[in-house]
């Protein structure tokens, strides 16, 4: 699954202020079913109620704002991939709610299977699973649910916002989901 999405903005969407360095700035995705396509939104975390969607929400994190280094390649950013979206929900800086937290948990999952992760232990508390990135050799912990019908379900829903349901005629011909709620919360 490869998403074609901006980097993080300068400015946020709902003010337009621009965004200072080490501002706390929360980046949603968000698939829009007037042009059928995922967008990135990024705002203010102050800002974030007055935040309209104009589609259901797939994840969003909080980051903080660094500018952009002068000989840095934004090209690279562009990009979203399974592995991307890890990287940069998992990071420990980000606060993810309950259901981002579950796409992760998949997201992990999947990075195992494909052998881009690795296990490395748990957690002091014994709460999440350690796996160290083959590329960078960061490391990342990723709290481990059960991983019922329920947890399934929820992450379904969750996909089909990226990547579209069969009954949206948007979903690719091996990615589809079905089932998808028509707005995941926010969340705080």
């Amino acid at each position: 699954m490869d998403l074609n999405l901006p980097g993080l903005a300068t400015t946020c969407y709902v003010t337009g202020e621009a965004f200072v360095e080490d501002e706390r700035v929360v980046s949603l995705l968000v698939r829009s079913e007037a042009e059928n396509t995922v967008l990135r939104f990024d705002v203010k975390s102050e800002a974030l109620e007055s935040f309209e969607s104009p589609g259901r929400i797939a994840c969003r994190w909080f980051q903080k704002f660094k500018s952009r280094v002068e000989n840095e390649n934004p090209e690279r950013d562009l990009k979203l991939t399974a592995e991307n979206l890890f990287l940069t929900l998992a990071d420990p800086a980000n606060e993810l709610n309950e259901e981002d937290a579950r796409l992760v948990q998949f997201l992990a999952l999947m990075m195992e299977r494909k052998r881009l992760i690795k296990p490395k232990g748990v957690s002091e508390d014994g709460e999440r699973t350690v796996y160290e990135h083959r590329g960078t050799k960061g490391r990342y912990e990723v709290r481990m649910d059960n991983l019922d019908p329920a947890f399934f379900i929820a992450v379904q829903e969750q996909l089909s916002v990226l990547v579209g349901s069969p009954n949206d005629g948007a979903a690719d011909t091996d990615g589809g989901v079905a089932g998808a709620n028509p707005e995941l919360p926010l969340g705080t």
